[in-house]
């Protein structure tokens, strides 16, 4: 039952964005809870892992170096790029280059899970890239738009130990208690991260939908032009190095998923509202396309894997 669940999550980010977007005041209130809710999603995902998982990565740094480098060129390369093909005002090019020149999203670490990805490469990702950015995310805006911004070194480096570290460090050390256990209900966990982001979704979208509606559609193209080259570069430039399935996966998805919260609130504290609108449209966007290609995969996944046991049985 779980498992036909999951594998429509698409279906259900879709739909619940749709619902949000025509009634945002059934969803807007919700805005205290998106922090709780990624709170959950992290520790749940740490009761999948255990600190094997994260050992691994480390004895093979290359994948994470490929993705951070992806990170920080590929991303504000794109969205300078693009904004400048499309004619974008200076205004809503700093705001396409600011969500480029962020870390990636916290939700990547679920779409990766969800997607059969490495999750442990996709939260160590994350980390590094998101310490990476107090530096980087305003020299790269100054490069590209000649002005510098002061981000919220404090603030950021203890929203992602609150939001993900601590979450995720419980959940692995309940994992190494409860190991046995665990491993029988991981369908229900995926259950209840597909919920919780669904309903983080719900969220995104009802407080931003009088944004939406004012938006043009050139930036709604740059922005979805922007996500998709995060997605496709990333899993691209990994299977060019010849990394595996899983880790092509998780780069793909890591280097295109953002931080576009972040950008939405630097843009609104430094420039301007409009500034702050492509970031507002990415958050939406990038959950949507994370999950379609989440889903797609997973389909994929399971149907191979049943193929593949049915081989088996044959033989």
């Amino acid at each position: 039952m779980f498992t036909r669940f999951n594998r429509l999550f698409p279906v259900w980010a879709i739909g619940i964005a749709v619902i949000a977007a025509f009634a945002p005041n059934v969803f807007a209130e919700g805005k205290p809870a998106i922090q709780p809710l990624l709170a959950l999603i992290m520790f749940v995902m740490g009761l999948t892992l255990s600190k094997a998982d994260f050992v691994r990565v480390f004895k093979a740094p290359w994948p994470i170096a490929i993705g951070i480098v992806l990170q920080y060129t590929l991303m504000p390369l794109a969205a300078f790029l693009i904004s400048t093909l499309l004619g974008l005002s200076p205004m809503l090019t700093i705001g396409m280059v600011l969500v480029g020149a962020t870390s990636g999203g916290t939700a990547s670490n679920v779409m990766t899970w969800l997607a059969g990805g490495n999750v442990a490469l996709s939260v160590s990702m994350t980390m590094v890239s998101t310490l990476l950015s107090i530096v980087m995310t305003p020299l790269l805006v100054w490069a590209y738009m000649g002005e510098s911004i002061a981000v919220p070194v404090s603030g950021m480096l203890w929203s992602i130990g609150k939001l993900v570290v601590v979450p995720i460090i419980a959940g692995v050390v309940m994992h190494h208690v409860l190991a046995r256990h665990i491993q029988r209900i991981e369908p229900m966990l995926a259950s209840i991260a597909m919920l919780a982001i669904v309903s983080i979704i719900a969220i995104v979208v009802a407080l931003n939908a009088g944004r939406l509606a004012s938006l043009g559609p050139l930036v709604a193209l740059a922005v979805v032009l922007h996500n998709l080259t995060g997605l496709a570069g990333g899993y691209g430039i990994a299977r060019l190095f010849r990394l595996d399935e899983r880790t092509a996966r998780t780069l793909a998805i890591e280097v295109g998923m953002q931080n576009s919260g972040l950008a939405v609130a630097l843009a609104s504290q430094f420039f301007s509202a409009a500034a702050a609108l492509p970031g507002a449209l990415f958050s939406v966007w990038h959950n949507i396309s994370g999950s379609l290609l989440a889903g797609f995969w997973k389909r994929r996944s399971d149907d191979r894997s049943a193929g593949d046991a049915k081989g088996e049985r044959a033989s």
